[in-house]
């Protein structure tokens, strides 16, 4: 039976794992045993913060509704009431990329909104 040399395969799997740790600080970036620490830890932020980066946009989207607004004499809660009761859908995103960009279309939407609103 012939000798099977399994260099390639013997160092494949650490070679990935540090090349997965690339841009860690100290040991974790260099040695395999902490490299594995890191990048298991690093896999688990990434999974975390894909749910997180979800809610901290949405939180973004508001805060800038909500200043555009105020300069208008409304609140954030009233501007949204006043938008479904006037039958506007546009999600946060928009309405926040309006109010940065397009103010005069965001002051169309503010008194549409205000409108709608019973006195």
């Amino acid at each position: 039976m012939s000798r099977v040399k399994r260099g390639v395969t013997t160092h494949a799997r650490p070679r990935k794992v540090i090349k997965a740790a690339k841009g860690s600080r100290g040991r974790s970036k260099n040695t395999f045993r902490a490299a594995i620490q890191r990048v298991h830890k690093d896999l688990q932020y990434a999974y975390r913060d894909r749910r997180t980066k979800k809610r901290d946009f949405r939180r973004l989207w508001i805060q800038r509704i909500n200043a555009g607004v105020r300069q208008h004499g409304m609140t954030y809660s009233t501007f949204i009431n006043g938008l479904k009761l006037a039958g506007i859908d546009l999600d946060r995103k928009v309405l926040s990329d309006i109010a940065i960009h397009e103010p005069d279309a965001f002051q169309a939407l503010v008194t549409q909104a205000q409108a709608a609103l019973p006195k």
